[in-house]
């Protein structure tokens, strides 16, 4: 049975449209005739969207009684029955209630499609899994349902729905979104035009690359290698010179006027010799094109024009910018032919774009480098000289009246032989050596017009002529090669010097490296392989491009070994003997990268390890001094007691007895901070989760306050669904928080806690007027030892909050500061909902609540 086709409706925020555009589609399919179904549709009692499923065949969801209550699922038991060709299957990231079939609403999808059923689904961009970290720093909350990025992007078909971050606030305030009560709390909070702004450009984006994807993947199975202008690429060529900063500014105004316009800088290292790069230069311009967004790319390549060609094509460029050469009297950037070469073989579909500059027609810095190989004009001109040359000179010689003489004819034609060694080489000389020499003998040595040769002497002369030709010869052929060693050496260093310089730049990421491997030596894959020892298999430690992972490094074009038990292994094509040391160059910083990372994570490791130490070091701090108040207190008083000097009335015995209750009270609570502390950085605190209610727990965490009824404004309503939390870490996660701000908060102010579901999340907002905390000073408050104002010494060690954010993070929860409207700070405790407890809707983010 073939598989199920999977079509996803992705929005930036809740609200834009998705599940209505759903049904609008289901509407269609169905006037089309196409059997299809609502699998499950969560319309939040939103008018709209319950009329659109009026017509649609609904399949009856699945009840499950669950803690006292019935929920309702998806039936994928009762829509595999019902076959349809179409199940439309709302909130993809959705969490399904315990004893369903599965535990995510994605893995119920995978069931459909499985069985050859299409499937409709929407999800929001918060919910992929990848961005996690980035949504929760746009938004500052973390999202909990997720779906694997992998399931979204295998999706057959993807459509976004997009909405203004405008026109989605006026659709809240409307009332088409939420509920009426909760529009205020959500538009100032994950509503705001930031907010939606942001997520809005990361969906787009997100749709974007997908979208470049499929592109590269239907171009590579369809073998295209005409250029798409569906996204304008512009390709600047890079000679390395001061006029490259001037390209690339260029460029990144060109690429700001199309939509989705991209910058790849390109420096192509010749090996036949690179005339005036200068490796500084290069350095600057590199970073210049990646602080406008671009990046830079390093290629070897032979010939200029066919490299910086086949590199604009195989990204899909649509624009080359070059720019005016230096040299004085020419034509292009990269010397007299290859801007020309360039024009003449972009064909219709890349634009070429000639820029001047300062720096037009000056000169360049640096000499020219020899072309170590010679060219083919050189070689013709070679073997004209050498074949010609000594026919028209014997001619020539033949009609002057005057006898110059054997030797003077000798050193003519040696001329013509050296002239062509200068340009055609080995060759086209021992071939100008054996004309010169035979006509030297039938027309110049007597007898004339004859073969033989009658003086010995003569013989002498032609053969030494002879020699010096072959040598001569062999001299300018062995510089030739000299020459192209150093001109390779040359264009070896300088990638070399790009991959040093990368290091020096801190750059530690070993798919970039791998990537700068793939480019430089045009291969279709790269991936570094290892091994614990001889006989365990190979594992991937890092890899790029689109071929099929080997599984050995003898599997591969090419491999490097690197070490014993570690190799690089490169598909595409078969490396030239030549390339391979560049390429272990390659292979070792690789090695350098991956063992760099992993230092890393042990520094990472140590930097925890002395963090603890420092930590225990504080504890020890403190217990030298903080403990002293309350012991000293106690032991006054009991000394009081004991004494026998005098008398003391029961009103005095009361208080001093009172005295050593407090001060018991302050050792218990202070001696529990440092334990509690000492747990979480140690790490051995494990949390016992059980769903528990919050109107049981935080009435509990008022004991310790001398006064609560006067000093806390409790609003926690019984309707809240449970949270999953240990219930003893939550209490005394509440009541350092409450105590805290009880310290801080005016006399006549009662501190007021509040309690609010959002989503899948249930939050706890601990509110006083106290002075408030400056921005910068927020995160400092939840480091342990930090007292803020002035706080005086004997009111604790200041552990309180770093305790309460630690419980808290321990049991999935968050404790963050914010500003109380009005003046005072705000701690807003986030903990999560029991599965399947939540009551609101599970697409929709945390808002503010009142406080």
């Amino acid at each position: 049975m073939a598989r199920g086709k999977l079509r996803i409706y992705l929005g930036a925020a809740p609200g834009v449209g998705k599940t209505y555009a759903m049904l609008s589609e289901a509407h269609r399919r169905v006037e089309r005739g196409t059997d299809c179904v609502v699998a499950v549709v969560e319309h939040h009692h939103r008018p709209r969207t319950e009329a659109m499923m009026h017509g649609l065949e609904q399949i009856r969801r699945r009840e499950l009684a669950y803690r006292g209550t019935v929920l309702t699922e998806m039936d994928v038991d009762a829509v595999l029955g019902r076959h349809p060709q179409v199940a439309l299957v709302d909130e993809l990231a959705h969490t399904n209630v315990p004893g369903s079939r599965n535990t995510k609403r994605w893995q119920d999808v995978e069931d459909l499609l499985d069985a050859g059923i299409d499937v409709v689904s929407t999800v929001n961009i918060q919910h992929l899994e990848s961005l996690g970290d980035v949504v929760e720093s746009i938004t500052g909350i973390r999202q909990k349902e997720t779906v694997p990025d992998e399931m979204v992007r295998k999706a057959d078909q993807i459509e976004l729905v997009d909405m203004s971050p405008q026109a989605l606030r006026r659709r809240m305030a409307h009332g088409n979104v939420y509920q009426p009560d909760k529009v205020d709390a959500a538009l100032s909070n994950y509503f705001r035009p930031g907010n939606l702004t942001a997520l809005r450009e990361l969906a787009l984006l997100w749709v974007a690359d997908r979208v470049d994807e499929y592109l590269r993947q239907y171009r590579t199975e369809h073998q295209v290698s005409a250029i798409w202008g569906s996204r304008e690429r512009i390709v600047v060529g890079l000679t390395g010179g001061p006029e490259g900063r001037t390209l690339i500014r260029r460029a990144a105004r060109l690429a700001e006027k199309g939509a989705g316009g991209e910058v790849l800088a390109v420096y192509i290292a010749r090996s036949d010799g690179p005339t005036s790069a200068s490796l500084k230069e290069l350095a600057a311009q590199r970073t210049l094109v990646e602080d406008l967004g671009g990046t830079f790319h390093h290629v070897m390549g032979d010939d200029i024009p066919v490299s910086l060609l086949e590199f604009a094509r195989g990204v899909n460029a649509t624009q080359i910018v070059l720019g005016v050469s230096r040299r004085r009297g020419r034509q292009y950037v990269f010397g007299s032919r290859v801007g020309a070469a360039v024009a003449q073989n972009s064909g219709p579909d890349i634009d070429i774009h000639l820029i001047t500059h300062d720096e037009a027609a000056k000169g360049r810095g640096l000499p020219a480098t020899p072309r170590a190989r010679l060219g083919r004009a050189r070689t013709v001109w070679g073997w004209l000289i050498g074949v010609v040359g000594p026919a028209l000179l014997a001619l020539l010689l033949t009609h002057v009246p005057a006898d110059l003489g054997l030797a003077n004819n000798v050193l003519l034609f040696l001329s013509l032989t050296v002239a062509s060694a200068l340009l055609g080489g080995r060759w086209p000389a021992l071939a100008s050596a054996a004309v010169g020499s035979a006509f030297l003998n039938y027309y110049f040595t007597p007898p004339v017009h004859a073969w033989a040769i009658a003086d010995p002497r003569n013989i002498v002369a032609i053969v030494v002529f002879f020699a010096v030709a072959a040598s001569v010869a062999s001299v300018v052929d062995l510089a030739a090669r000299r020459t192209e060693q150093a001109a390779r050496l040359r264009a070896e260093s300088e990638i070399l010097s790009f991959l040093a310089s990368s290091v020096l730049r801190g750059e530690t990421s070993l798919e970039a490296l791998l990537e700068r491997v793939r480019e430089t030596f045009g291969m279709e894959s790269v991936a570094l392989l290892e091994r614990e020892n001889d006989v365990a298999p190979w594992t991937c430690a890092g890899r790029v491009g689109a071929a099929q992972l080997v599984e050995r490094p003898e599997n591969a074009d090419v491999d490097m070994p690197v070490g014993d038990h570690m190799a690089l292994a490169l598909s595409g094509r078969v490396l030239p003997a030549s390339d391979r040391r560049l390429l272990a160059a390659f292979a070792a910083q690789a090695a350098v990268v991956l063992e760099r990372r992993r230092l890393q994570c042990e520094a990472e490791q140590a930097r925890a390890l002395a963090e603890g130490n420092r930590i225990r070091t504080a504890l020890l701090a403190a217990v030298s001094h903080d403990l002293r108040t309350p012991l000293a207190g106690i032991k006054a008083s009991v000394s009081s007691l004991r004494s026998d000097d005098v008398v003391w009335s029961e009103e005095d015995q009361a208080e001093l007895l009172s005295a050593i209750e407090d001060g018991a009270d302050r050792l218990d609570h202070l001696i529990g901070n440092l334990l509690d502390m000492s747990r979480l950085q140690t790490g051995t605190l494990t949390p016992l989760i059980r769903e528990v209610d919050l109107d049981e727990v935080v009435p509990m965490a008022l004991v310790g306050l001398s006064d609560p009824e006067s000093a806390v404004f409790l609003d926690i309503p019984e309707t809240l669904p449970m949270v999953a939390v240990d219930k003893g870490l939550l209490e005394r996660s509440v009541a350092n928080v409450i105590e805290n701000a009880v310290k801080y908060s005016p006399d006549g102010e009662p501190v007021a806690v509040t309690a609010s579901v959002h989503a899948d999340r249930v939050e706890v907002r601990v509110v006083d007027r106290g002075s408030g905390v400056p921005d910068e000073a927020k995160s400092r408050i939840f480091e342990p030892f930090q007292r803020h104002g002035d706080a005086p010494r004997g009111d604790g060690v200041g552990l309180g909050l770093a305790v309460a954010r630690g419980f808290a993070e321990a049991m999935g929860g968050t404790l963050n500061a914010e500003d109380t409207p009005g003046g005072g700070l705000t701690m807003v405790l986030t903990l999560p909902a029991a599965p399947g407890q939540a009551t609101a809707d599970a697409d929709r983010p945390p808002a503010a609540t009142r406080a």
